[in-house]
């Protein structure tokens, strides 16, 4: 557990919380942390580490790399339907129990993708990763708020955190080594022996804390948020590209945004909807999960964006990119030390709207990027913006959970998982269309650093878009989650 004012903590703690610094202490304060992020590395390093495997595994199946793209699209469709049942199966099962299951599950589908012959299984077994993945984040995070007291949840999260901003970063490099010496299979197979070491650790070390008094199944409304979320993000995989027609993607865009308009009315009139929209009143929440969707859809953009610039206009191999984009990790965990003093001393709105100037600028310094920069340079301004985009992600997850109170844990935590999915989605699809944009613009017609680098400009830009919600915070919000609160 990061170090604390022990005083400070002491006033902020539950009376149930406020024990000394024994070994459970430890275990709740960044064991059990450190076991759920290592549980959740499989999945977001297994979503990266498939984009550099892509063309060999469509050279195995026999088809155009093309037609590949729908084994990340099936997984997203799946994820997004089975997302909003995640809350109600931890209530009613208990969250560990749903989390060890998760994790046996997308093992087995990790390992059906390795074995897969042809597409059609290949499209199988990812549906089923897909349908695990949906309940491995948001209840892993669910284990975690009813297991720490407020008062350490921020340094908690900074720790499970971590696989969130290491997989896009390493996933790059190890898939490029995967499919330059070895095969595609392997970056599957290498999910099971984190499974099976999470699974004995979650079982040992993890608390099982259930809901005491389960609502009602929401089928209907789990159909229509599976639905609307489904449609949009496969609309938004679909902008920019010739997959479907643009009537196809307006369908999708029109469904989705019915579904979800249908689901807010039955809401209010459904005392235990799958998602409670009521928690957006909620002033913390609400910036953490909308303004802070601004920062997350630049975030889905960056991957895609720097990839375009280092290897397709700079003409640096996958693995070289991915090598050098990796220093952007190294940032994240120096940060992860800080970030829970940086908020006792000044607070979640002051760091959130200073911090969110400072992410947004060193978007844009991407910008500046050229061919003939030393690339020591390139990599130092690659780890000053990690070092930033992981304390606004350590702030912004703890602040969310700041006026959420117990019975409201399960639904808050799948809710914001529901629109991390879907404003991530929108960052790949939009920066995929504004690069197709840029490049018509400039009469090019193919991808150079002139094209890439104002898509940079605009993320950045949009990043800033969060700090309308940052600022209407009181100065106070979020104290009792970093200790600042005295009673």
């Amino acid at each position: 557990m990061t170090p604390t004012d022990e005083t400070a903590e002491t006033a902020a703690t539950p009376p149930e919380a406020a024990a000394p610094k024994d070994a459970g202490a430890i275990t709740r304060g960044w064991v059990v942390p450190a076991i759920i992020g290592s549980a959740l590395l499989m999945q977001t390093l297994n979503a990266t580490v498939i984009t550099n495997a892509l063309p060999a595994m469509a050279e195995s199946f026999g088809v155009e790399p093309v037609r590949l793209s729908i084994a990340i699209t099936v997984y997203m469709l799946s994820a997004a339907i089975f997302l909003p049942l995640s809350g109600w199966l931890a209530d009613r099962f208990g969250a560990k129990r749903i989390f060890l299951a998760s994790i046996v599950l997308y093992a087995l589908g990790s390992l059906a993708c390795a074995l897969a012959g042809n597409l059609a299984t290949m499209i199988l077994a990812r549906f089923v990763q897909g349908a695990a993945g949906a309940t491995l984040m948001p209840v892993g995070r669910l284990v975690l708020l009813r297991t720490t007291p407020k008062s350490e949840l921020v340094g908690a999260m900074s720790v499970v955190t971590m696989p969130a901003l290491l997989g896009p970063v390493v996933g790059p490099v190890l898939g490029g080594a995967i499919v330059t010496f070895a095969d595609w299979p392997w970056i599957f197979l290498i999910n099971l022996p984190i499974a099976v070491t999470g699974f004995f650790l979650v079982r040992a070390y993890v608390p099982d804390v259930k809901e005491q008094a389960v609502p009602r199944v929401d089928i209907p409304g789990i159909l229509l948020t599976g639905l609307g979320l489904a449609a949009l993000i496969f609309g938004f995989e679909n902008i920019g590209r010739d997959a479907l027609q643009p009537w196809a993607v307006g369908g999708l865009f029109a469904v989705g945004a019915l579904s979800l308009g249908v689901y807010g009315w039955h809401a209010r009139r459904t005392p235990h909807a799958v998602v409670d929209l009521s928690i957006f009143r909620k002033p913390t929440f609400a910036a953490a999960t909308i303004g802070g969707g601004f920062m997350r859809t630049a975030m889905g953009a960056n991957p895609f964006l720097l990839a375009m610039l280092l290897q397709v206009a700079f003409g640096m191999s996958a693995f070289a990119a991915g090598t050098m984009t990796f220093v952007s990790a190294v940032g994240a965990l120096a940060m992860k030390t800080t970030a829970p003093p940086i908020l006792r001393r000044f607070g979640f709105r002051t760091v959130l709207l200073v911090n969110a100037v400072i992410v947004g600028v060193s978007f844009m310094a991407y910008a500046l990027f050229k061919p003939s920069w030393p690339h020591w340079a390139i990599m130092a301004i690659l780890g000053v913006g990690g070092f930033f985009r992981s304390l606004q992600f350590s702030s912004l997850n703890g602040l969310a959970y700041a006026d959420i109170e117990p019975d409201e844990m399960s639904r808050a935590a799948t809710t914001a998982s529901m629109v991390q999915q879907l404003v991530q989605s929108i960052g790949i699809g939009l920066s995929a269309s504004l690069l197709h944009v840029l490049m018509t613009l400039q009469g090019e017609t193919k991808l150079t650093a002139e094209v890439v680098g104002p898509a940079f400009i605009i993320a950045g830009a949009f990043t800033m878009i969060s700090m309308l919600w940052f600022w209407s915070l009181p100065a106070d919000a979020g104290d009792e989650m970093n200790g600042r609160k005295v009673a």
